[in-house]
């Protein structure tokens, strides 16, 4: 089972870009798949994710409105645009992946299973 992240880039404050997350060795369909973020020195954060169903979707408040999550089924992948870039979206972006992952622990790292390699953004001027 792997998760291959990419998309990531260097930009500028108010940019956009696409994270496009690749999932193989298996079918995630009935999985919760979510992006998370890690910038130097801090803790491994939520960004976003989509319930196992794919009916609902989450954010954190940072990037609410910023961000938008999708998840292709019959393609496997998961995507996160991201529009209005700020320095402060500076970090590693990691998908992850989590079949047995509830509803209120969707923003818990530790409830994926399975974690893609990350793929870097950097927001400077």
């Amino acid at each position: 089972v792997q998760l291959q992240a990419s998309g990531g880039g260097s930009v500028q404050p108010g940019d956009s870009l696409r994270l496009s997350c690749a999932a193989s060795g298996r079918a995630f369909g009935n999985c919760a798949m979510a992006w998370f973020r890690q910038a130097p020195g801090k803790k491994r954060e939520f960004v976003a994710a989509v319930s196992r169903t794919g009916g609902s979707t989450y954010y954190a408040d940072s990037v609410k409105g910023r961000f938008a999550i999708s998840r292709y089924k019959a393609m496997n992948t998961l995507d996160l645009q991201m529009n209005s870039l700020k320095p402060e979206d500076t970090a590693v972006y990691y998908c992850a992946a989590g079949c047995r992952v509830i509803t209120s622990a969707l923003r818990v790292p530790a409830a994926y299973d399975d974690w893609g390699q990350g793929t870097l953004v950097t927001v400077s001027s």
